[in-house]
């Protein structure tokens, strides 16, 4: 866990970290278990790999992956379970919440429910999008399906995570229901990191497209109205295809998350 003392949000400045968690000194691991062990959860657990995380109300919250394997075969994800861990003193000690959604050693291959990133609170709702895990971008079932629901700040600090309301297409129409879960509302190519922030008013949204090789970005008013198209940002290879002619190139992408100091939908 990373910090930064101050931030340059015209993008002119390299990103660059004053202190880490939990110590206030070199990165070191954040939550307490052991690594290619069963820690209690049904299986053995390689890593756990954080999706994305928020602070309200004094507490920070990280949604994260349980990975059983990193190779994973072909139409299956390779995770255990995910779940969702907090911290009261700002990272310094981490508790894990009782409920995990299972994945797929647990009987839940392809949940909808592995990777997590927090768009914000707006209107008394904290609004959260999902999607496959494919965090090791192997994940040859992942379709880039991405779902959303949302849930009180207040439900959510308790834990109730059975509180949520589901952006779903229902009865000829999209609507916020519990009475059936969330449809899917983006798809297509194979997404490994995601990230969706509000900022300056514009709902964001960042991927790394695997079958595509690029860090692609789409911008939306509300987060449950319509997408825009996707934005090709920065490119593995920037001679081909076409789409990818003149744009920034760096090998080995990886993440594309959006930085929580950004001032604007496009800096």
């Amino acid at each position: 866990m990373l910090n930064q003392a101050s931030f340059d949000s015209s993008g002119r400045t390299p990103i660059s970290f004053t202190w880490a968690m939990p110590s206030g000194g070199a990165a070191e691991q954040l939550f307490d278990y052991w690594h290619n062990a069963d820690n209690g959860y049904g299986d053995t657990e390689v890593s756990r790999i954080p999706n994305d995380c928020i602070e309200f109300g004094g507490r920070t919250y990280i949604q994260y992956t349980s990975v059983f394997t990193w190779d994973p075969p072909p139409g299956w994800d390779g995770s255990l379970m995910s779940g969702v861990a907090y911290s009261d003193d700002h990272g310094v000690t981490w508790h894990d919440y009782p409920y995990h959604w299972p994945g797929d050693r647990l009987g839940a291959n392809q949940s909808m429910y592995g990777m997590w990133s927090f768009a914000g609170i707006d209107n008394g709702y904290l609004y959260i999008f999902s999607k496959r895990w494919n965090g090791g971008h192997k994940n040859t079932a992942d379709g880039g399906a991405i779902q959303l629901f949302r849930i009180s700040p207040d439900e959510f600090r308790a834990g109730n995570f059975g509180a949520q309301e589901n952006w779903a297409y229902l009865n000829g129409r999209w609507q916020w229901t519990r009475d059936v879960g969330p449809s899917v509302i983006l798809s297509g190519n194979n997404i490994g990191e995601f990230s969706v922030k509000r900022v300056g008013g514009t709902y964001c949204m960042s991927y790394f497209d695997v079958t595509d090789y690029s860090i692609c970005t789409r911008t939306a008013s509300r987060p449950d109205a319509v997408w825009s198209a996707p934005k090709v940002q920065i490119v593995g290879n920037s001679s081909w295809p076409v789409s990818h002619w003149g744009k920034p190139q760096m090998p080995f992408l990886y993440g594309g998350y959006i930085h929580p100091g950004s001032a604007g939908p496009t800096s």
